[in-house]
């Protein structure tokens, strides 16, 4: 990301089962092969069960009573409440899962026909990294929260699936869920089943357009003093500032375009380097001039490095690709930002390799408050990666190598126009304390973005690869803001 400090999610969300006390249960007939086989019971409990509190934590398990295996990608949980007031937002997190929280997705939904104890749902999903239930399989805990923007208490004793007197699991059938968009467990509240539109309907956007806005950049430049760097719409940033070490210099000679060691295109190359001082710390970003991109798919090819090119390893560096928009003021409204961040050598607190994926809606430096939510890998991204960011009116959807990581709904949806942004740069100086000079690298093949359209790994790999064959270094079509 740009630089703050990451915060830990905390979440608990709820899962559930059918046959609610003094409603029918939706009727479960006639259901799509693939879902009729599916046999899924949710159990629930909470941590917080006083009327109202700071956040509600419904904590969830989904247990496949089935005789055949449920890929968790296509499950989903809804749990129905009713929100204080009409124009209340609500934030959801995850504070640990079994299965990881940076493969459980939640986001909120309005009710089309309100109830007198539900006009809102949150729904959980599972990235494609939940894996599968085989039969007699459970998700474990997911330990899940939501809990108002405003960050005022919240009353919960009239929300439809919310029970105060359950402190240990068991079966609930006031929350739902579904399978392939089918029910298969608990009861919607009136007239509010998901398997019929809910949500007010929208077109998708239809994808591989090949006359959409878009920008590609393959970074076939001489150096960052290239005339033609500036030309196409980038900065190079120089001089001192955040994020990182304090006194540390942005080195805009240290952003070069080397070969990519195949006898290919060119690449950019954005070093760090470091003797463990401050002064001795120089640093890289480069940047669009222009903040003109928001809904739509973001891509670049990736290559990160887990160990310098000479000296000690163990700085904690961040190698990124982000997107984002300007904090004004505090606790801004309009500040956005959706980041891919690796941490090598881990920081923030963590010690081992870690990836993080954040959607940020706004933030104060001073006394720290971070509202993001994010997902995580603890892993080894060391070479060349796939990266892929789409954003549309509901979702930030992130992919590494073709496979969703996380996702994210409101509210950190960008409100405003973004930046594209690469940076390089060292979080402190207590990974290395050695004066020996060292330098990481960070590499990019190329970056793409195309506005309004949420494009599939596959269809970004097949336009990309389409640009390239067509001898296109360059391309701008994305209009002004």
């Amino acid at each position: 990301m740009s630089g703050k400090f990451r915060v830990s999610a905390r979440t608990r969300t709820a899962i559930a089962v059918c046959s609610a006390a003094g409603l029918a249960c939706a009727v479960l007939t006639a259901l799509p092969a693939s879902a009729a086989d599916d046999s899924l019971v949710a159990q629930y409990r909470t941590s917080a069960s006083g009327a109202t509190a700071d956040q509600s934590e419904p904590w969830l398990k989904v247990t496949n009573t089935g005789s055949t295996t449920v890929p968790l990608n296509r499950v989903t949980v809804r749990y129905y409440f009713k929100a204080d007031g009409p124009n209340t937002n609500y934030r959801f997190a995850c504070s640990w899962a079994v299965k990881g929280c940076s493969n459980v997705t939640g986001t909120f939904g309005t009710l089309a026909h309100p109830t007198a104890n539900a006009d809102r749902y949150l729904e959980i999903g599972f990235t494609s990294g939940a894996g599968s239930l085989g039969p007699g399989q459970s998700t474990g805990d997911l330990q899940l929260r939501f809990y108002r923007a405003d960050w005022q208490n919240l009353t919960q004793s009239d929300d439809y699936s919310f029970s105060g007197s359950q402190p240990a699991y068991a079966d609930w059938t006031k929350v739902t869920v579904q399978a392939n968009g089918s029910v298969v467990w608990g009861t919607a509240p009136a007239g509010n089943d998901p398997t019929t539109p809910t949500d007010p309907p929208t077109d998708p956007p239809t994808p591989g357009n090949p006359n959409a806005p878009t920008l590609f950049d393959d970074f076939s430049y001489s150096s960052s003093s290239d005339a033609a760097v500036a030309q196409h719409g980038w900065t190079v940033k120089s001089g001192q500032g955040g994020p990182g070490v304090p006194g540390a210099t942005w080195s805009p000679s240290d952003v070069t375009f080397v070969g990519d060691g195949a006898g290919g295109n060119k690449v950019l190359n954005l070093k760090l380097t470091t003797d463990g001082t401050a002064s001795g710390t120089r640093e890289t970003e480069i940047q669009t001039t222009d903040r003109k991109f928001k809904n739509g798919t973001y891509a670049a090819r990736v290559k990160f490095n887990d160990t310098p090119t000479g000296g000690p390893d163990g700085d904690h560096v961040n190698q990124t690709f982000f997107t984002f928009t300007p904090l004004k003021a505090p606790m801004d409204p309009d500040y956005g930002e959706q980041d891919f961040e690796y941490l090598p050598n881990g920081g923030w607190g963590e010690t081992q390799n870690i990836m993080y994926e954040t959607s940020w809606e706004t933030y104060n430096p001073d006394p720290w408050n971070a509202v993001n939510a994010h997902g995580q890998q603890y892993a080894s991204y060391d070479g060349w990666h796939d990266l892929q960011i789409t954003v549309d009116n509901s979702n930030i959807t992130y992919y590494i190598d073709g496979q969703q990581v996380a996702q994210h709904g409101e509210p950190y949806l960008p409100e405003t126009p973004q930046w594209i942004d690469f940076n390089h740069w060292l979080i402190d100086l207590s990974g290395q304390t050695s004066n020996t000079s060292r330098s990481y690298n960070e590499q990019v093949d190329y970056v793409y973005f195309v506005k309004d359209q949420v494009l599939t790994p596959a269809q970004v790999k097949s336009t990309v690869s389409g640009l390239r064959t067509a001898g296109t270094a360059f391309k701008d079509t994305v209009p002004a803001s």
